[in-house]
Order: structure tokens, then C-alpha cells, then sequence
């Protein structure tokens, strides 16, 4: 009588025994703690060798003048050269590169007015002769007094500072000013793997890739 009188227990809180308690009371171990269950007893682990975050690639160019030469013959700026690239390019570049570049790109920044830096080059400076590559390897790896801007700026944002610089350099140099698409291509996506594609200017239009794979499929299935 007393057993059924207890397990009759109206509140719904009190699990009343437990047999396997840590089933149900994990153990949390705090960051960078000490514990024996840990290879060499710390909780903090470095991530596995060649380990890369979500949405980032590696670099291939060394942070050495080799490294930029070859940067700036042959790195070529993936986006497509939109208003709404060029528009962002614009605003991140007056937050990180106008207040020592100047607004035109003519080395004339704030900085450089009140004489806190010198030897800002302007974009025209035909000694140094930047093109899409080298300026996205400069902000990547940083050159001289200026530092990097590769943790502040995602891959995507560092190559629209690159149009817009690009743009500031050809205005500089009294240049007719390049064709702006209105926007960006559409991603297709591929019928037989899966994948997703972003078409090029200089690529298969995307119907035509579309209707190849279309044809390869209808191909295949009548020699069957």
C-alpha cells in the first residue's frame, strides 16, 4: 500500500529515482578546462589539419613578391561587373581604403591631408601599374605600412572593392568607363548532378548548357 501511495506522486518535477543519473545530467566541461577524458587533458582542441570554414577557400598566392607578381598577371576577378557590385564596392571601399586613398582614388585621403601618413600612391601611379589581381592580393595580405583586410572583408566584398577600384583607376586615366550590367546572371542549376552553376559573360549561355545535358539524357535513354 505504502509503494502505490508514492508512486502516485502528483508532481511532475520530482523524477523520483533515477538509476542512470547521467543520462540525464550532462557533464559540461568548461572552455580551454582541464580534463582527464581529453587527449593531452585540455578541452580546447585545434581543428584537424587543412581545415577551412564554411563559405572560404585557401589562397594560393604567397604573401611574397613572387606571390604578387603572379597575383597581378594572373588573377582575375570572378563577380560580374554590376551596378549592385560596383554600388557595394563603393560603400565598403569609403569604410576601409577612402580615408587614405581619398574618395577618387588619388592618394589624396584625410589622413594623407592632415600629413598622419605619406606616400599614398594614386590608382594611375604608372610605376606600380595595379590591375584586378594585385589589388585584391594587397588587401588580402596587406603591403607595407597598410595592413590586411582579409578578416574584416568576406572573399566576395575584397573582389567589389577590387571593380571599384579598378573603376577609380580608369577614371584617373580619363578612360571611357566600362559597361555596367544590370544585373547579375542567373545561377542555373544542372540537370544531371545537381549542381549549381553560375554562368559567366564569357560562358555557355545557360539554355544551351541546360538543353546539351537535356539532349545527352534523351541520348542515352533511346540507346537503351
Amino acid at each position: 500500500m505504502a509503494l502505490l501511495i508514492l508512486s502516485c506522486n502528483s508532481d511532475e518535477r520530482d523524477r523520483n529515482y533515477q538509476y542512470m543519473p547521467n543520462m540525464y545530467t550532462p557533464v559540461g566541461y568548461e572552455a580551454y578546462g582541464e580534463g582527464d577524458i581529453f587527449e593531452n587533458g585540455q578541452e580546447a582542441k585545434l581543428p584537424v589539419e587543412g581545415t577551412v570554414i564554411r563559405g572560404w577557400l585557401p589562397y594560393e598566392y604567397g604573401d611574397s613578391l613572387a606571390g604578387y607578381q603572379a597575383a597581378k598577371a594572373e588573377l582575375k576577378n570572378p563577380l560580374d561587373y554590376t551596378k549592385e557590385n560596383l554600388s557595394e564596392g563603393a560603400e565598403l571601399y569609403t569604410i576601409y581604403c577612402a580615408i587614405c586613398h581619398g574618395d577618387k582614388g588619388d592618394g589624396q585621403g584625410w589622413l594623407v591631408q592632415q600629413e598622419k601618413i605619406l606616400g599614398v600612391p594614386a590608382y594611375d601611379d604608372q610605376g606600380r601599374a595595379i590591375t584586378e589581381g594585385s589589388v585584391y592580393h594587397v588587401m588580402y595580405h596587406g603591403i607595407n605600412t597598410m595592413g590586411s583586410y582579409a578578416s574584416q572583408t568576406s572573399e566576395e566584398e575584397l573582389w567589389q572593392i577590387s571593380h571599384y577600384v579598378m573603376k577609380l583607376k580608369g577614371a584617373l586615366e580619363g578612360k571611357e568607363p566600362r559597361v555596367e550590367l544590370d544585373s547579375v546572371p542567373p545561377i542555373v542549376q544542372d540537370v544531371q548532378y545537381g549542381t549549381v552553376t553560375n554562368i559567366l559573360n564569357d560562358e555557355q549561355p545557360a539554355g544551351g548548357a541546360l538543353e546539351q545535358d537535356q539532349t545527352e539524357q534523351t541520348a542515352n535513354k533511346t540507346e537503351e
